[in-house]
């Protein structure tokens, strides 16, 4: 199960960032989601989200992405793991 804290948003932007991926907060009137813009990957998470949808979305996000995870160290493939491993329910 994931906490809901800030440290473990910071590790979901890592992983994602480890493997190629940017993180942008962008206000407007839209969901989180990620897509591949001009051959780089982008994840956009709704600035004005809370806590928890920003978890949320993220952590699907990484559960659904193809990572490589030979650019990953030991305690992120495990949080990768440990991701996939979870569903979330709020």
């Amino acid at each position: 199960m994931l906490t809901i804290t800030n440290h473990t948003l910071e590790k979901l932007e890592m992983l994602l960032k480890t493997t190629g991926y940017r993180v942008r907060y962008e206000k407007g009137n839209f969901k989180t989601g990620a897509c591949l813009l001009l051959n780089s990957k982008v994840v956009v998470v709704n600035k004005f989200s809370g806590l928890e949808s920003k978890i949320l979305a993220i952590s699907e996000l990484a559960r659904d992405l193809d990572m490589d995870y030979s650019l990953l160290d030991e305690k992120q493939v495990a949080f990768l793991q440990q991701i996939k491993q979870t569903k979330l329910e709020f």
